[in-house]
């Protein structure tokens, strides 16, 4: 497995800062985000991002995996074959979609559950000219995909070498299912991990409880870590694992100590 950083988190660093921050705190690479304001944007993705692939791997460091903008999920959108092919080029191998909303009150769930799976198959020749893997990560709260069993419904029937699974753990913390169970429904296109952490509070609503996700330090949530890794090992997932950072820091100006925290105890778990 390799560590890497979500690089959204460090908009304000060029290139060769992001690889000296790399270096200092102990990661293998960057999830690389490729959206307007950032040193790889859509508008210079051509060159930029083989350049930028370049400059790691010299440092024996990788971009495993690229986030493109929030709204990218169809092939149609006018970003996703200037970045495939740039992806192509880069040898860089998997590329993280937006999301899909599922609004319950407002939408039928096998007719928006149809259209994802139309739109998500739509993209496979184009993965299959740049050898790219389409991936969708699991985020709580009102999205398709949001757990293993809602991915499982995703992805049924999609190639694995064209499409893949980016599982988070503490999301599926937030939707109460197990990790392992989750890995064993999409253990075929399981291709990256996200690593934050989370804790469950109680909030008051009318006169009864509600559950309040409360995003935090590593280490300081709910997340069975250990039972996290012995599960992905069980499975034989030996892919890229992004650091996200979401913690909330009562010290704004701390952000990179706790960043650097934050990978340290990953590290511990991820060789």
């Amino acid at each position: 497995m390799k560590l890497i950083l979500f690089s959204k988190m460090l908009q304000e660093q060029t290139l060769p800062q992001l690889v000296e921050t790399a270096h200092r705190w102990g990661l293998d690479g960057f999830d690389l985000c490729v959206r307007p304001g950032f040193p790889v944007c859509p508008a210079n993705v051509a060159d930029a991002l083989p350049q930028a692939a370049a400059l790691l791997r010299a440092e024996g460091l990788d971009i495993p995996m690229v986030t493109g903008h929030f709204d990218l999920l169809a092939p149609t959108h006018p970003t996703a074959e200037p970045l495939l092919a740039a992806m192509g080029q880069a040898g860089i191998r998997h590329l993280k979609l937006g999301y899909f909303p599922y609004r319950p009150a407002e939408m039928d769930y096998r007719q928006a559950l149809d259209s994802a799976r139309r739109t998500l198959a739509a993209w496979e020749p184009l993965a299959r000219r740049h050898h790219v893997r389409i991936c969708y990560h699991s985020h709580s709260r009102q999205n398709l995909g949001l757990n293993g069993a809602s991915l499982a419904h995703l992805f049924d029937g999609l190639d694995p070498d064209c499409f893949g699974v980016y599982l988070d753990p503490a999301h599926l913390l937030v939707e109460g299912e197990d990790p392992a169970t989750a890995i064993g429904m999409v253990k075929p296109w399981l291709a990256l991990v996200a690593l934050k952490d989370v804790a469950i509070t109680r909030d008051e609503r009318n006169g009864h409880g509600s559950p309040k996700p409360v995003w935090t330090l590593a280490g300081h949530g709910m997340v069975d870590w250990t039972h996290v890794f012995d599960s992905l090992s069980q499975a034989g997932f030996d892919g890229p694992c992004s650091v996200h950072c979401e913690f909330r820091s009562s010290i704004p100006d701390h952000f990179h100590e706790n960043a650097q925290r934050e990978v340290a105890f990953f590290r511990t778990f991820v060789h």
